[in-house]
């Protein structure tokens, strides 16, 4: 039986909020002021699902994909530009506004650019022994199987055929098989996961889906199959080799604005600590100008910064170590002689390294998310220990998702 209700706004995940005897009802791919014809979810009381949009609001737009609605990749390619900007600033503002932050939040920076570099494509054995390569359905397991991404950075052309071909030998019955690529200028990177060990008669046939693909190297949970070429990225001014599933930026746009955010945010500083350096996006620029000691728990990461810091004619000198920040955070006395911190943790956040940079005397910290919650939750330390919130500075390199990258300086 439909339902009929009025959409108020769109929420933080990306779904149209109807407001209902005071409760919130959360109806995928609507906008603010539809009157929408809904269904229940069954085992979902509190979300509706989408049967027909009976009076659209004038900022629909067409999504430009064929899989939108049924991938979960996208949330977000029915809405106009300016209102879709609009609303992804406001959720730092209010993720902000909760946490009783103080920050000058500037407007947001679109730093998709050509595109996603890097992708994870998942495999699975359906009904009949039916191979599916795709990406997860919106709000399931299930695997939507596809053809192409148009969201993808041209780097990545060819990979969504070449982890079908990989899937065919590999067979995942029921069994996870996750693909990992990204795009570098050797060419593709792949890892594969979840294949179980393989048989030499295995390690034959991928290495000719490989060769037939021309990646640029592939290896299973980071062990190597083959290597055609060398992955490597330009950073700043070096040249990286990537570990096997590295992380990156998703886009090439994304590292290159957060990277000239960080540098501004640092000024005129000559010893800067980076904090969950990863491959160094942000030390091997900065290096250009002052001393790095980079700190990452990732050792392949911080050897491959390494070499290439080692490898790179003009740079100050950088000093990389592996260490676990969440478990042995640079504590205020091994902070004292940087004129400024920059961090960068996953999405979970820094609370054990915020709590230590709350009470060091640190003059300028400079924190760079992927989550305004963990990173409202972390600055509120850095604010209770004294440190001024100056600017937040939002970006939008997920686009059509309701994820957000942010930076913010912190000062004395």
């Amino acid at each position: 039986m439909a339902d009929t209700l009025v959409i108020d706004h769109v929420g933080h995940f990306g779904d149209g909020v109807a407001l209902d005897d005071g409760n919130n009802l959360y109806v995928p791919y609507t906008l603010p002021g539809e009157i929408v014809e809904v269904a229940a979810n069954p085992g979902h009381p509190d979300r509706r699902r989408l049967l027909k949009v009976a009076r659209a609001s004038e900022a629909r737009i067409t999504p430009f994909c064929p899989h939108f609605g049924v991938c979960g990749g996208c949330a977000i390619q029915h809405w106009d530009a300016e209102p879709y900007r609009a609303w992804k600033r406001s959720l730092v503002v209010e993720t902000l506004r909760l946490a009783k932050l103080d920050c000058e939040v500037a407007p947001l920076i679109d730093a998709h650019g050509a595109g996603r570099r890097r992708i994870t494509l998942h495999a699975r054995l359906g009904g009949h022994e039916v191979l599916k390569v795709g990406f997860a359905a919106a709000g399931s397991h299930d695997i939507i199987p596809v053809d192409r991404c148009p969201i993808l950075d041209p780097g990545l052309d060819g990979a969504v055929e070449a982890a079908w071909a990989l899937a065919e030998p590999l067979k995942p019955a029921g069994k996870p098989l996750d693909i990992q690529i990204t795009a570098t200028e050797g060419g593709l990177d792949v890892d594969v996961r979840g294949s179980g060990p393989l048989k030499a008669e295995l390690v034959a046939a991928l290495s000719r889906v490989a060769e037939k693909h021309r990646l640029a190297r592939l290896t299973r949970h980071g062990e190597l199959v083959l290597l055609r070429n060398t992955p490597v990225m330009t950073v700043g001014p070096a040249r990286v080799t990537l570990p096997p599933g590295s992380f990156l930026q998703a886009t090439t746009a994304g590292e290159e604005t957060l990277a000239k955010l960080v540098a501004a945010h640092c000024g005129r500083a000559k010893n800067i600590a980076d904090l969950f350096c990863g491959v160094g996006p942000f030390a091997l620029r900065l290096a250009q100008h002052a001393r790095v000691s980079a700190f990452d728990s990732e050792a392949n990461a911080v050897a491959s910064l390494q070499r290439a810091a080692s490898t790179t004619a003009g740079l100050k000198p950088v000093k990389a170590e592996t260490r676990d920040l969440f478990r042995r955070p640079l504590v205020p006395q091994e902070l004292r002689d940087y004129d400024a911190v920059v961090f960068d943790p996953p999405r979970q956040g820094a609370l054990a390294q915020a709590r230590q940079l709350a009470t060091s005397a640190v003059p300028v910290v400079i924190a760079v998310s992927c989550n305004a919650a963990t990173f409202a939750r972390d600055a509120r330390l850095l604010v209770d220990g004294g440190y001024k919130c100056d600017e937040v500075t939002p970006l939008d390199q997920f686009r059509h998702t309701p994820h957000v990258e942010l930076v913010a300086r912190f000062s004395r």
